[in-house]
């Protein structure tokens, strides 16, 4: 699919949305009677802070993980990046405290612990809980890694009704006997997947270990391999099941494109696209740290102001860009994947993937951050040649492929955008259109004369692709 650029800009690309519930599929869309907040029963505090926040009608997630919970049933839930999740859990937690408040007899204990795998992600959800539960009494406390702990360790001795925390800070000072988790009875996992990948899978064992055998056990994941699947198995009982989206999960209101652009000519790309003064905010990603820092340098030298936001920096350098991204004092931010977990910006108008990621749903995460709360968004990404297997994973994950954008000034050669716009279709096989037989692909051709040359090593012998991709 070849798109004008004039076309892209002005055309709506509409994806199908659907929900999942114990395997049932509901078309979001085709839903007879939108609910609100007000058919979940909620109490009148919550309900007053989620108008003032807002919030009228739940999303899919919101409308079927609240009941579901405040029936104080354990819930697996697999949800993608910007479905609501946070409210999911936040709200009806809120209402389970403050009913059984003045039943309880350890008013200072934590009797609820979120823990979440980056400190943006916990700083997120503490200013949740804030706003939903401002006329609550509710107190809330978060603790991460990477700044001074007397503060937290500070603010923990008064008590708290609900601990946000990242599994390294959590350890160290449960080991320091500042926290005691003998008397929660909610705990949540929150992005077990990004747990799994950053190494925390070990942590998080540890801490489920300290919990009281008897509470309510929320699991959430954007996806679930057997390794999530094996540690789900542990924390919950007879968990109620909700899935959104994990098979088409491009949201609906973002409209996506693809460059064709060769690897020196990307920096070019990405000025000429921002210089445009219509792109509000945008949100830049790229693999790997030094790339984010390169990036950001490139653009303040070309007088687009940039800061860039990963691991190597600080926890108040990240936290102060961050908040200059939001309130719109920065209109660039440059980000690697694991630093924009909890990056929850308002009216984000675009998401531009310098590199495509090697992980196809990673690309769903990313283009997440754009679009939300029912608004439009734009998810553009530039693709060199080596890229183009990343691409076409996408593709198929998301049962589209991305249209392409040409008639800009970086257009890779004639040969190498065809061979590009090849990759990223999906072609019939030769067999089935004779046309073809003769003019395969570079890579089937290129497998036949290989396969031609290895006849002498016998009739067992096997073509097999290497499927070694670079990170």
């Amino acid at each position: 699919m070849v798109y004008n650029i004039s076309n892209f800009i002005n055309e709506n690309l509409l994806f199908p949305y659907y929900l999942i519930i114990n395997q049932s599929f509901f078309p979001y869309g085709l839903r007879k009677k939108k609910m609100s907040f007000e058919n979940l029963n909620l109490i009148k505090p919550l309900h007053k802070a989620l108008l003032e926040e807002g919030y009228t009608n739940p999303t899919p997630i919101q409308e079927k993980a609240i009941p579901f919970i405040l029936e104080k049933k354990d819930i697996l839930g697999c949800a993608q990046t910007g479905t609501g999740k946070t409210a999911a859990f936040a709200v009806p937690i809120l209402q389970l405290l403050f009913n059984s408040k003045s039943e309880s007899k350890q008013n200072n204990a934590i009797k609820t612990l979120i823990l979440t795998p980056t400190r943006e992600l916990a700083i997120q959800i503490s200013e949740s809980f804030s706003s939903y539960g401002k006329y609550t009494d509710l107190r809330n406390i978060v603790i991460f890694g990477g700044v001074p702990q007397k503060r937290q360790t500070d603010q923990l001795k008064l008590g708290t009704d609900i601990l946000v925390a990242t599994p390294g800070r959590l350890l160290d000072l449960m080991n320091q006997h500042y926290i005691n988790l003998n008397h929660i009875k909610i705990f949540v996992l929150d992005e077990a997947d990004r747990m799994l990948d950053m190494g925390f899978i070990h942590d998080v064992n540890k801490i489920i270990s300290k919990l009281p055998s008897k509470r309510q056990s929320l699991f959430f994941s954007a996806t679930m391999p057997s390794e999530i699947v094996k540690l789900a198995n542990t924390i919950l009982s007879n968990p109620v099941k909700i899935e959104i989206t994990p098979e088409s999960p491009t949201v609906k209101a973002i409209k996506q494109g693809v460059y064709f652009v060769s690897k020196p000519d990307k920096k070019a790309l990405l000025v000429h696209i921002l210089k445009n003064e219509s792109i509000n905010s945008a949100l830049v990603f790229t693999r790997t740290k030094h790339g984010a820092d390169l990036v950001a340098r490139f653009l303040n030298s070309s007088k687009i102001h940039a800061e860039a936001i990963h691991g190597n920096k600080s926890q108040n350098a990240r936290q102060r860009a961050l908040n200059n991204f939001k309130t719109k004092r920065t209109r660039v931010l440059v980000a690697t994947d694991i630093a924009a977990r909890g990056i929850d910006v308002d009216e984000l108008s675009h998401v531009i993937n310098y590199e495509i990621p090697n992980i196809s749903e990673t690309y769903v995460h990313r283009i997440g951050r754009t679009g939300r709360a029912g608004l439009s968004g734009t998810a553009l990404s530039f693709c060199d040649p080596e890229e183009r297997t990343y691409l076409k994973d996408i593709n198929k994950l998301i049962l589209t492929s991305i249209p392409v954008i040409e008639n800009h000034p970086f257009q890779m050669k004639k040969m190498d955008n065809n061979a590009a716009q090849l990759e990223n279709m999906s072609l019939p096989s030769a067999s089935s259109n004779p046309e073809m037989k003769h003019s395969l692909l570079p890579a089937e051709a290129n497998k036949k004369r290989w396969q031609g040359k290895n006849k002498f090593k016998g009739k067992n012998f096997k073509y097999k692709r290497n499927k070694t991709r670079a990170n």
